[in-house]
């Protein structure tokens, strides 16, 4: 029988090879990456902020114009589980990547993401099958606090390793089908896949 917990393939998701987290290139990667993001989305034609005048760092109603234009919303837990995800993927494909260059290529992952969720293709996708009725896409700082999230969530996966990481994976889940009766998961299905009763069910928690 298999013993999961010896299992090589978890090992090598969390396995380190190559030192620390944190490497002054990588670093350095991940800082020109951040920085070449924010121009690449003024030029797209997003705003650095919520156009509404509201200065709070944050917004909770989903269903409001502020939803994705301050630094923190509830889809900013999506983006933390992005880098939990993230971190599991890149060690499995990556697997004698050094992990401060997995966190510099799941900061790009993110970055090209958040660029592309930003297009005019995408945003009228997300207004078409999903709950986001409203959205017109993020604002720069919003995106840029998404990208910070989404190396947080790698950061806390690598500490947790796999199976910890795993539980706190199912419990972020959890909270926001409840919370918002949205989540990462429920997102990527109406984004891939729409299920009109499924979005008839969301839009109830309106």
């Amino acid at each position: 029988m298999l013993n999961l917990a010896n299992d090589s393939t978890i090992v090598c998701v969390t396995k380190d090879y190559g030192g620390k987290l944190f490497q002054r290139n990588p670093l350095i990667v991940c800082g020109l990456i951040f920085f070449t993001t924010a121009i690449v989305l003024y030029f797209q034609g997003r705003v650095w902020w919520c156009q509404l005048g509201d200065y709070s760092p944050w917004s909770w109603d989903i269903w409001t114009a502020h939803n994705s234009q301050h630094i923190l919303d509830p889809y900013a837990f999506t983006h933390v589980l992005h880098g939990v995800l993230e971190f599991w993927l890149i060690g499995l494909v990556f697997r004698k990547m050094p992990m401060a260059w997995r966190l510099a290529l799941a900061v790009a992952i993110e970055s090209t993401w958040e660029i592309a969720e930003n297009s005019t293709y995408i945003i009228e996708r997300y207004r078409t099958v999903t709950v986001s009725l409203d959205y017109f896409g993020d604002s720069i700082t919003n995106s840029l606090a998404d990208i910070i999230c989404c190396a947080t969530g790698f950061m806390i996966a690598y500490k947790l390793k796999f199976w910890r990481s795993l539980v706190l994976f199912i419990a972020a889940e959890a909270v926001l089908i409840f919370w918002i009766r949205d989540s990462l998961i429920i997102n990527i299905i109406m984004l891939i896949y729409p299920i009109e009763a499924l979005k008839v069910w969301q839009m109830a928690g309106r």
